[in-house]
């Protein structure tokens, strides 16, 4: 099924997955049909983010394998993978990011997370989807504002689409957004407005002759074109480009629709997805077991991702984040407990990659937050402020992260 909030103010129409709703409506069928369409949108740039839920380890994904302190923390977690450059390695899990992070493409924030000290899983991911961490009232997210902030009127359906089977919180607001659990379940429903909802609609053009609102007919014409763009492509035939292979999970598969919607060019200018079971309390594992598995399904999904995307790398960026990490001490069943920073990951050609940035001392447990935890050193607010800017130049840090002051992080090339 498909959720929306703030789609074409006024009435007009909802979009909806299909499911067991008997198809495609006539009218939409008959549009599909019609003459080839072609994309009245420029290329857009498209954020792609990335939420793992249930809090992942920083400390294991992207480890500071010299610090004494942390192998005594973890006698049976700590391990060293991939090193990067002398002081951090990557999990062997995500060997598939190390190439990238070589030619400079992918970028690490450590020590990144929430001034708020919550360990309540779901009050730090409202509070980092909201990107207001000391208010609960916040009524839009972070990614729906930047929908707001991005200086142009021409927005359709698919301007902010959440691969998701609900609306994320981070589009929750008044700006155009959709979640779509499948695109190939995908269709359009009329709704909101009886009149039209009345008409016999015998074709395209009287279903849009019947929609009398103001804001509608101004952008209602593209609106469809990019709908009747979707329902044309062959979604379940697709093959991505450059022998991409994607794992057969739930991150892989949206982000494999990700990319359809990319290449369609149906105004696609951010995207949300989620990897969940990051809440590793037991039998977390080294190079084997839940963790592993997890970061492996990551770092190979985005790489695919990526490796598809080939011709349209330029115009995307992908940023994961996390709700807070894990405590540096190993517990008494084989993982670790609710943390306060983590890390996250970067990736794009506008990104000053190939470097692990943030502050991170030594773990010696006088050094630690709450003498357990790593302490947050970089709000997340000035990460995902200075990849907004530069990816999708929106400037303006106090209508997207109201109550916040800091400076961006020098994590995007200049």
């Amino acid at each position: 099924m498909v959720s929306r909030r703030g789609f074409l103010k006024g009435g007009g129409l909802a979009l909806f997955g299909i499911g067991l709703m008997g198809g495609i409506p006539a009218f939409m069928a008959e549009a599909a049909a019609s003459d080839k369409i072609v994309s009245p949108y420029k290329r857009k740039r498209v954020l792609v983010c990335i939420f793992q839920r249930g809090a992942m380890d920083g400390l294991m994904a992207v480890t500071p394998f010299t610090d004494k302190y942390l192998q005594a923390a973890r006698p049976n977690l700590f391990m060293q993978g991939i090193d990067l450059d002398g002081k951090w390695s990557l999990h062997p899990g995500m060997k598939a990011f190390e190439p990238m992070f070589r030619e400079g493409r992918l970028g690490i924030v450590h020590g990144i997370g929430s001034p708020n000290n919550t360990r309540s899983h779901f009050d730090a991911q409202d509070y980092m989807e909201s990107g207001t961490p000391f208010n609960k009232g916040t009524a839009s997210g972070w990614l729906n504002r930047a929908v707001g902030l991005l200086g142009h009127d021409a927005q359709t359906p698919f301007t902010a689409v959440s691969l998701t089977s609900a609306l994320p919180r981070s589009f929750y607001g008044d700006h155009p957004s959709v979640a779509i659990s499948n695109l190939q379940d995908f269709a359009i429903q009329l709704r909101g407005n009886p009149a039209a909802a009345n008409t016999a609609a015998k074709s395209f053009e009287d279903l849009y002759d019947a929609t009398s609102t103001g804001l509608l007919h101004e952008t209602g014409k593209e609106s469809f074109d990019a709908m009747k763009m979707l329902q044309k492509a062959d979604l379940k035939n697709y093959r991505p480009a450059a022998g991409a292979v994607y794992p057969f999970s739930p991150l892989g598969n949206s982000l494999r629709q990700v990319a359809q919607l990319i290449k369609m060019d149906v105004g696609l200018e951010v995207a949300f997805t989620e990897s969940n079971g990051w809440d590793t309390h037991f039998n977390q594992g080294t190079d084997n077991g839940i963790f592993a598995r997890n970061v492996a399904d990551l770092s190979n999904s985005i790489t695919a991702f990526w490796k598809d995307l080939e011709g349209y790398q330029d115009d995307v960026t992908v940023m994961t984040m996390t709700e807070f990490g894990r405590t540096v001490h190993q517990n008494g069943t084989g993982g670790t407990d609710h943390g306060r920073a983590s890390c996250n990951f970067i990736l794009g050609n506008n990104v000053a990659g190939g470097k692990v940035y943030g502050s991170v001392g030594e773990l010696a447990v006088e050094n630690l937050e709450d003498r357990r935890d790593l302490p947050v050193t970089t709000d997340f607010r000035s990460v995902f402020s200075a990849v907004a800017d530069a990816h999708l130049k929106i400037s303006d840090d106090k209508a997207l992260f109201p109550e916040w002051s800091g400076n961006k992080a020098e994590v995007m090339k200049a």
